[in-house]
């Protein structure tokens, strides 16, 4: 879920701890202070008082003097902060309840326990499966944090490892090549660690500002933007979803060759071995830098292997970069804005429709998806739901078995040939849905952000499509969009795009302007063509109960213009305020929209969504 949403939801108690580390950081001058001295110079009474939205964006560009605060809370060594955020960029653990968050935590605390005793067994066990050069580097590890953490008792003063060693430790783990899960076993083996109470801990995370937790609610909330941040302060470079549609397309001998240089059970099956290396927290650059080649293949081999992967398994063609490493850079910041980007790929329609159809065929996916993305809810398979822990089509997709896919797609006559899951995707795009989500960029004629949402039109077919797009939410609205009364009375000269028959010779004339300028601004011309229409109708003895004219935004003086005009009964509105009446519309009492709201020079959006909530 989105900052700007999260903190809509929230009291100002509950943004309270946030607000003031930002608001330390704003006083400490940020590298971008000039950018949000500019937000906070419309507010004369600080922070507290921005609206959400620029709250947002302000925390945007304290972004890296906030990361820096974070790291600073590890030098506690003892806070089990990486245990508390290891659990919480998990995915789909951004939305949690305090009792399920409770229970996660007792959990990781019990299995950490188990496997520290079995690592410490290992040490002493000479059959161990570790492998002699692997029990070197643990051992190394291990007395070098011994020695940081007990050389304070020999000084007289509490144990504890000051940043310089833990900057030295941190260093040692990456040269000895050790995943974040060796290094937190190997710390707890030699640290002590208990459960600590679940509201001392939340309370803990809201003071560093990591979480938000809303009382109402009992719910802990942890936000899209700062769940990046947290990856980026554990070093774990993509999301695990975006990790494990990696790992799947490898074949087992390398999984099993990963496995055992980190210390994986090798019984496990080829999925559950996936799954450790992802909670291992081995670090995805090493792993295209090194784990994933056959032994000894050269430079030039590894970057073939590596554009093979990502051209035909991931879909990513010319990956950017001449070197291995760029080439693994650009895959990384090639995840990152798939996981920013607010796209889903096909509409919410189709998206249920196609949890719908994946449930009745795979009557265990339920229970899958709950257990991966460790969800509370009994039934999850609900594209809103989802969509609120950022899970998207294509994730729900890849956890499904290949035998699985191949049997759905049969089941439901989905093209079979190329690539299953972008055809199972392609099948449930739902066009119709798809346009009107995009309704306001099709006013906006914005045909880059279109393609970019899986739409393929014309420049020249947008004015059409614009029209036929609010024809379809006049219908959801419960109008008569008559088209046959409105041919009718149409002239060669004068055509009026839709007529709304109220029955009874009441009609509402609609007309649609499609602009790329901000600010649609052609009163004059608009106002002829309007009057025209009006002339038409009174001829045919019809009365004219409103007339709506719909574009993307007007601006001041095309409002003015509007207000000074007494000729017609013309109001304005903007195709995102009728794009979202029509949402408010499908959960509201009628069946058919009372057009006496649309009584505002402007339509006001707020005032009808709240009418219409009665």
């Amino acid at each position: 879920m989105k900052l700007e949403k999260i903190l809509d939801k929230l009291g100002s108690i509950e943004k309270n701890s946030f607000i003031k580390i930002i608001d330390n950081i704003i006083s400490k001058n940020p590298q971008n202070g000039k950018e949000i001295e500019k937000i906070l110079s419309s507010s004369d009474k600080g922070l507290k008082t921005v609206d959400n939205q620029n709250i947002s964006n302000i925390f945007d560009l304290t972004e890296g003097e906030f990361q820096e605060h974070i790291r600073c809370e590890f030098q506690e060594i003892t806070s089990q902060l990486d245990i508390l955020i290891d659990i919480i960029i998990r995915d789909g653990n951004c939305i949690m309840k305090q009792d399920w968050f409770s229970r996660l935590y007792e959990t990781e605390i019990k299995h950490l326990k188990t496997r520290i005793k079995g690592l410490n067994e290992d040490f002493d066990n000479d059959k161990s499966e570790l492998s002699a050069i692997r029990k070197r580097d643990y051992k190394i590890y291990k007395s070098c944090l011994h020695t940081a953490y007990h050389n304070d008792i020999q000084n007289n003063r509490d144990s504890k490892i000051t940043s310089d060693e833990l900057s030295i430790i941190l260093t040692l783990s990456k040269q000895l090549g050790l995943s974040q899960e060796e290094v937190k076993l190997i710390n707890y083996s030699i640290l002590p660690i208990k459960k600590l109470d679940v509201q001392d801990v939340i309370k803990g995370l809201k003071n560093i500002g990591v979480i938000f937790f809303s009382n109402k609610e009992n719910t802990i909330y942890v936000a899209d933007e700062m769940l990046r941040m947290l990856r980026k302060v554990r070093e774990k470079e993509v999301a695990p979803k975006f990790y494990r549609r990696t790992l799947k397309l490898l074949r087992e001998p390398i999984i099993n060759q990963i496995g055992r240089e980190h210390n994986i059970d090798r019984k496990l099956s080829y999925a559950q071995k996936i799954e450790e290396i992802i909670k291992e927290g081995v670090s995805f650059t090493s792993l295209l830098l090194d784990d994933i080649y056959k032994q000894g293949s050269t430079l030039t081999e590894r970057k073939k292997d590596l554009n093979e992967l990502c051209e035909k398994g991931l879909n990513i063609s010319n990956l950017k970069g001449s070197t291995l490493d760029d080439k693994i850079s650009s895959l990384i910041e090639h995840f990152d804005n798939v996981e920013r980007d607010e796209k889903v790929g096909i509409s919410l329609d189709g998206f249920d429709k196609m949890l719908a159809e994946l449930n009745q065929s795979l009557p265990k996916l339920n229970k899958q998806i709950k257990d991966q993305f460790e969800l509370q809810d009994e039934f999850v398979l609900k594209a809103h739901f989802l969509l609120d822990y950022n899970i998207k089509p294509r994730d729900i997709l890849d956890l499904i078995l290949k035998s699985d896919v191949s049997k759905f797609i049969k089941d439901h006559g989905i093209k079979q040939r190329g690539d299953h899951i972008l055809n199972i995707l392609e099948h449930y795009k739902d066009v119709e849905n798809l346009y009107l989500e995009n309704y306001k960029n099709v006013a906006y004629r914005n045909l880059n952000v279109l393609k970019e949402n899986g739409i393929t039109v014309k420049e020249s077919e947008l004015g059409i499509k614009f029209e036929e797009l609010t024809k379809v939410i006049f219908k959801g609205l419960g109008f008569n969009v008559d088209d046959v009364f409105r041919n009718t009375l149409n002239t060669q000269k004068d055509m009026m795009d839709i007529l709304l028959n109220l029955d009874h010779n009441e009609i509402i004339i609609v007309e649609c302007k499609t602009s790329k300028e901000r600010g649609y601004n052609k009163f004059s011309s608009v106002s002829r063509q309007l009057k025209a229409y009006q002339n038409l109708a009174l001829k045919n003895d019809l009365r004219i109960v409103k007339i709506l004219l719909v574009a993307p935004e007007f601006s001041d003086d095309f409002v003015t213009d509007c207000e000074m005009d007494m000729e017609m009964n013309l109001s304005l509105i903007t195709a995102s305020t009728l794009s979202n009446i029509s949402e408010a519309f499908k959960t509201s009492k009628y069946t058919e929209f009372p057009h006496v709201l649309f009584r505002d020079i402007v339509i006001n959006e707020e005032r009808i969504i709240k009418a219409l909530s009665k």
